[in-house]
């Protein structure tokens, strides 16, 4: 459905787009992610025919982006970042507006509406102006205009960004249920919406792909989490121990107990494999020593482990 082949775009001397490569199949629905000024909105606004790439190409359904831009608009229903709604007027006149101008017939119009409505969850504020609505209501409009003409490719650009967590999950909850209609490519800084909704995971980073595949593959690719253990007891003998006990593996606190609550100190042991026999070690040493050990698991790596590791500098992680 989406073929992007080396594309590039730049600014002057600054390089955006450094000849990125991926493909997207019909009904995928993607997380396209990456740290701000990684390339993901100029990629998006390449696709929606909004700017003219530098190099490679870009097609929709077989078309190209270029060449045939107005098809390929046709094809595709974006959200921008900044929601792109006349709050004067209200919200039905805008969407039928908004469907007159993608082409939906005139007998097809309240039928196509009546899904955006119902799809969106707008029937109890169709005849209300779209200034009085929330924020959350206002994205609804903009992924109802984005859907009215039912196009089979979906591009959404921070669909989430400055709404409440409740917003957040019912919006997430009509990306999910859009995702089963069409396919989709969800640009996002939320992680939970993209381990909840998308089947597959490109990130960018300083405008190169630095990661592409489902979030299990992706996950693969990580080593073990290691051991993270809460003890009961003094930091500086513990830290001790612990190291004396696992040579040349790293051993750091990770969290420590400065509330006065007196609930221990978590500790993080980096490894990889069967941790079991470690995992023993470290329990019988907390025990002989006389201290609390108040929890004892292994970290398993997620998403935004491999987001963070693929897009922070050595130095960088250091410091977080």
């Amino acid at each position: 459905m989406i073929e992007v082949d080396r594309l590039e775009k730049s600014y002057g001397f600054a390089r955006a787009l450094k000849g990125i490569s991926f493909s997207v199949s019909k009904g995928e629905v993607i997380g396209f992610l990456g740290p701000n000024g990684a390339g993901k909105s100029t990629t998006m606004k390449i696709l929606t025919g909004y700017l003219s790439p530098s190099g490679g190409s870009g097609s929709v359904n077989g078309l190209d982006v270029v060449k045939d831009s107005l098809a390929v608009r046709a094809l595709i229903g974006y959200l921008p970042e900044s929601t792109p709604l006349y709050t004067d007027m209200r919200v039905d006149d805008y969407l039928s507006f908004c469907a007159e101008i993608r082409g939906v017939p005139a007998r097809d119009r309240k039928a196509a509406l009546a899904r955006a409505f119902r799809l969106c969850g707008l029937e109890r504020v169709t005849g209300k102006n779209i200034v009085e609505l929330s924020k959350g209501y206002k994205q609804r409009v903009g992924l109802a205009q984005a859907i009215v003409h039912e196009p089979p490719v979906l591009i959404l650009d921070e669909p989430t960004s400055g709404l409440d967590p409740n917003q957040i999950v019912e919006v997430r909850k009509l990306i999910e249920r859009l995702g089963e209609e069409h396919t989709v490519v969800l640009s996002t800084h939320y992680l939970q919406e993209v381990e909840k909704s998308c089947s597959r995971v490109i990130i960018v980073n300083h405008g190169e792909i630095v990661a592409d595949g489902t979030q299990e593959q992706l996950l693969a690719k990580q080593p073990g989490g290691g051991l993270r253990v809460r003890v009961r007891g003094p930091e500086a003998a513990v830290l001790t121990q612990l190291k004396e006990l696992l040579v040349d593996v790293p051993v750091e606190v990770v969290d420590r107990n400065d509330d006065g609550n007196d609930d221990g100190n978590d500790y993080r042991i980096a490894g990889d494999g069967d941790q079991a026999p470690m995992a023993e070690a470290i329990a019988r040493t907390v025990i002989n020593n006389g201290w609390d050990l108040l929890s004892l698991q292994r970290e398993t790596p997620d998403l935004e482990d491999v987001f963070r590791k693929l897009t922070l500098s050595q130095a960088e992680a250091a410091n977080v």
